[in-house]
């Protein structure tokens, strides 16, 4: 039997802009930094800033496994 726990974090994301770059960064719902990049300020920057973020938001949904449990 396989048991998993659903504690997905809840996560904020921000974006300090600037000319030449946009730093971005990720913190959890009591304000504790989770990850931070900065990315060009340029179309294909834009794009990869919003996958990093996208990916940042499906890392805290993804399922932890129970203590003394498996999956399979």
């Amino acid at each position: 039997m396989t048991s998993m726990t659903h504690d997905a974090r809840e996560i904020t994301g921000g974006v300090d802009t600037h000319g030449l770059t946009h730093h971005t960064a990720v913190i959890d719902s009591i304000g504790r930094h989770l990850a931070d990049r900065e990315f060009p300020a340029t179309v294909r920057g834009y794009r990869d800033l919003l996958d990093w973020m996208r990916s940042q938001w499906l890392e805290s949904k993804r399922p932890a496994l129970a203590p003394n449990t498996w999956a399979g």
